[in-house]
């Protein structure tokens, strides 16, 4: 699903027009967006929650020519899913399991 997509579902099932459906989506991604640039956490209760999180300096190699480089550390974005969120997803993967047979 991609981002008109998603802005279509939203609309459909809030009745809002699909341009209120898109700002809405728009300033919640900016919202999560600031949060998370301030290293803050955004916690959606029964979904999940946006974090920062830290990666080491590493050696690596590249793939074209096998040498070695390094990677810096850098800042990176994590998202974990909550228990409701991961056990309606799991919910519907098997209920499509079931239609297929």
């Amino acid at each position: 699903m991609n981002k008109q997509e998603l802005v279509d579902a939203v609309a459909a099932k809030t009745g809002a027009t699909k341009a209120a459906a898109a700002d809405a989506l728009d300033a919640l991604i900016a919202t999560i967006t600031a949060a998370v640039k301030k290293d803050d956490t955004v916690q959606l209760i029964d979904s999940g929650s946006f974090s920062t999180g830290a990666r080491a300096a590493r050696v690596g190699r590249n793939p074209a020519t096998g040498a070695e480089i390094q990677i810096p550390a850098a800042k990176t974005v994590k998202f974990m899913a909550g228990k409701p969120f991961k056990g309606r997803c799991q919910l519907a993967e098997s209920e499509t399991k079931r239609r297929q047979v």
